[in-house]
């Protein structure tokens, strides 16, 4: 997904490996609108503490729901015409919890949707 938001072209993201469906559709409206702004993100996202809160596997698609704990804190918005990363509100959330739905699909799990929680981790 860094690779989105970091490229305006999107071409190297292959996020079609990873998400689907509504997680992919807001994923890349996401990163259009920031690319609409002349922004872009550098650095690193991780997911730490992924936790099963939910499995259903004897659906015909198998799915799960998971916690994590989503750390942007080295995630850095940078205008790209001055290259410099602009000024952000100070009580931002840089960790916080994200409850994603996966499903297993034939090439693999695919996450189908993201649900920030607006509370720290």
């Amino acid at each position: 997904m860094e690779k989105l938001y970091a490229d305006r072209s999107g071409k190297d993201a292959e996020l079609k490996k990873y998400a689907a469906a509504l997680a992919l559709i807001r994923a890349e409206a996401d990163a259009r609108r920031a690319h609409d702004e002349n922004l872009i993100h550098t650095g690193q996202v991780t997911v730490g503490t992924p936790t099963v809160t939910k499995l259903d596997i004897d659906r015909k698609v198998p799915n799960a729901t998971i916690s994590s704990c989503l750390d942007i804190s080295h995630w850095d918005v940078v205008d790209t015409g001055t290259k410099k990363p602009v000024s952000l509100p100070s009580n931002r959330l840089t960790k916080y919890v994200i409850v994603s739905t996966v499903e297993r699909w034939p090439e693999g799990w695919r996450v189908i949707k993201d649900e920030p929680q607006d509370k720290p981790c």
